[in-house]
């Protein structure tokens, strides 16, 4: 509703002249970085907050409570999934609402622990809190970096069809992680393939009373979710009674992760007060809220202590994917909701939002964080006007740290684990095989890769994927289409860009064409789809030039930009001859021939 009129006003105090009226660069630059429209740019806040209303208070009230109540028990549930205790999901859940609402372009969006993220750490954190931590922070300054830097290009080099692998992938082992909850098997391997084999193995020890639950949890989300999904919105003539009961219906369809965890947690109550040895509960967690310390930059443990330099050798990889990861998942979402709500989102602002959310957030003990698609939606499909939502966020997941923390203990594990098995569903997109098989059989490769690598390891199912689509990218890179005209003069019109990978295979086909033939002939090179060429392209070019001229022939070229013509001029070649067109050319040459 009110996504046509959020960051909307484009007005902006500029310095003008009379402001800064200065020759010298240093203070026109040091002038456009303290002025007020560098300021509101880095400070989206300023765009909104001067426009706020009552209305628009109502509704950020509204769509905040309703994410709450969706983001505390699955904040408990990926906790879960990324190997720690679940308070610390609930400790990642809060620092990204309030830097987000001051540093965020999208109304919709909510930063904190999200499916995929959690099983990424998890592949390197190995269950230390520490670690996790320590992660967080690195995570944030690299994310930092790659903002004020504006390399969020990097992210263009994960190909679609590697991410829909890596997502399908993901979804197939967080929910098959979760069996084990909802069974109540014990001591099972994290690893993908272990875990399923133990799994089948120790089946025999099902817990009768966690697979009850568990299963009777999965199917009361899904007919929630199905009734919400169904729901038509209501008439202007409609009953009192019946929009209130449309409301009933529609807040606990909404918040029905809440309400199936707080059902579940009572009935586990109920058993625990009896005496009654029927459910696995998460059992005793932390109390209050974290303390607000830097993350430790080193861990003591029985044998020894692990330096700084321990721990980033022992994260790895985990440096690079996760940071790289949760800008992807989290802008992509930005983007999506943007566009469907009719307004756009400084990438390079999105990236200094999350890295920031994620430095400040070691500080409270969060695990790396990013947006989370579910709670974007629930955020966008009941009507948040600006990110002010999240505060509302932030404060019921600080209230449940503060109060709650002790009636966690009662929550069974099989209630989290639905949670989580009703979440990653969606996100497994079996329709994927047959588009990419339709559209593109070559895209398959990466994706094919990536999905049955991510079973082995996430990391190297991420990084095989992108090696694969950049070689596939570099190999169309280097066989540029070429179109092969002409009798007496051979015409080779460039149909993509010429650089240096491409040049030895542009170089065989014009040798094979022109000099290679009987009788060898002179060539005309279109240029007019090049926009740039190297200096391997410029070299390759003065060596034919002088193959045609030993063999006393013309190479000419046509249609140049204004920016291939003068890396031509410049390399002053020998030889070199262009033309305004192909024709013109042709005329040319042909004149040539017939005086010779």
């Amino acid at each position: 509703m009110s996504g046509s009129v959020y960051l909307r006003d484009e007005r902006a105090h500029l310095i003008t002249e009379n402001e800064c009226m200065t020759d010298k660069p240093f203070t026109r630059r040091l002038c456009s970085c303290c002025s007020y429209a560098t300021v509101r740019k880095r400070l989206p806040i300023l765009n909104w907050l001067p426009q706020y209303s009552l209305q628009w208070l109502k509704l950020d009230l509204i769509a905040g409570l309703t994410v709450g109540l969706t983001v505390v028990p699955q904040a408990l549930a990926y906790a879960e999934v990324a190997g720690l205790p679940v308070q610390y999901g609930l400790y990642s859940s809060f620092m990204g609402c309030f830097v987000y609402c001051v540093l965020g372009t999208s109304k919709d969006i909510t930063l904190g622990p999200t499916a995929i993220m959690s099983l990424l750490c998890a592949s390197y954190i190995d269950h230390d809190p520490i670690y996790a931590v320590l992660l967080t922070f690195l995570c944030g300054i690299i994310q930092c970096v790659i903002g004020i830097l504006h390399l969020g290009f990097l992210l263009d080099f994960i190909s679609f069809p590697v991410l829909k692998g890596f997502i399908c992938a993901a979804a197939i082992t967080i929910g098959f992680g979760q069996v084990k909850n909802i069974l109540g098997l014990h001591n099972i391997p994290q690893q993908f393939v272990l875990q399923v084999y133990y799994t089948f193995l120790r089946i025999h020890e099902t817990r009768v009373g966690d697979v009850t639950l568990g299963l009777i949890c999965i199917v009361i989300l899904l007919c929630l979710k199905f009734m919400k999904g169904h729901m038509k919105s209501t008439e202007p003539n409609t009953s009192f009674l019946v929009k209130s009961c449309c409301t009933i219906i529609w807040f606990f369809a909404t918040a029905r992760n809440a309400v199936v965890v707080l059902s579940a947690a009572v009935v586990a109550f109920v058993f625990t007060d009896h005496n009654l040895d029927v459910f696995t509960l998460t059992g005793k967690t932390a109390k209050g809220l974290p303390p607000f310390r830097p993350p430790f930059f080193s861990e003591k443990t029985e044998n020894e202590t692990l330096s700084f330099k321990d721990i980033t050798e022992d994260l790895g990889a985990g440096l690079a994917v996760i940071p790289l990861m949760g800008l992807l998942e989290s802008i992509s979402i930005a983007k999506a909701f943007g566009s469907e709500n009719d307004y756009r989102i400084d990438t390079n602002q999105e990236i200094l939002a999350i890295g920031l959310t994620n430095v400040l957030g070691s500080f409270v003990s969060s695990y790396p964080v990013t947006g989370s698609f579910g709670r974007t939606a629930v955020n966008s499909q009941t009507g948040s006007c600006t990110p002010a939502g999240g505060l509302v966020t932030g404060s019921v997941v600080l209230l449940s740290l503060a109060y709650l923390m002790p009636l966690f203990y009662y929550i069974p594990k099989a209630a989290l684990a639905s949670v989580i098995i009703c979440a990653v569903l969606p996100m497994f997109d079996y329709t994927i095989f047959k588009k990419l098989w339709k559209v593109k059989k070559m895209d398959m490769l990466p994706f094919l890769l990536t999905f049955i690598m991510c079973f082995w390891e996430i990391q190297y199912g991420i990084v095989a994927g992108v090696i694969l689509s950049s070689f596939i990218l570099l190999y169309r890179v280097s066989r540029p289409q070429i179109q092969i005209s002409g009798e007496g003069v051979v015409v080779l019109k460039l149909q993509s860009e010429l650089n240096f990978p491409a040049m030895q295979y542009f170089s065989d086909k014009l040798y094979k064409e022109a000099l290679k033939a009987s009788p060898p002939r002179s060539a005309i090179v279109d240029f007019h789809r090049v926009n740039y060429i190297d200096y391997t392209v410029v070299k390759e070019m003065e060596d034919l030039l002088r193959q045609f001229k030993d063999k006393k022939l013309s190479l000419v070229f046509t249609r140049l930009s204004k920016e291939v013509l003068s890396v031509f001029l410049a390399a002053n070649l020998k030889g070199f001859t262009c033309s305004h067109s192909v024709e013109a050319a042709l005329q040319s040459l042909t004149g040539t021939e017939t005086l010779r």
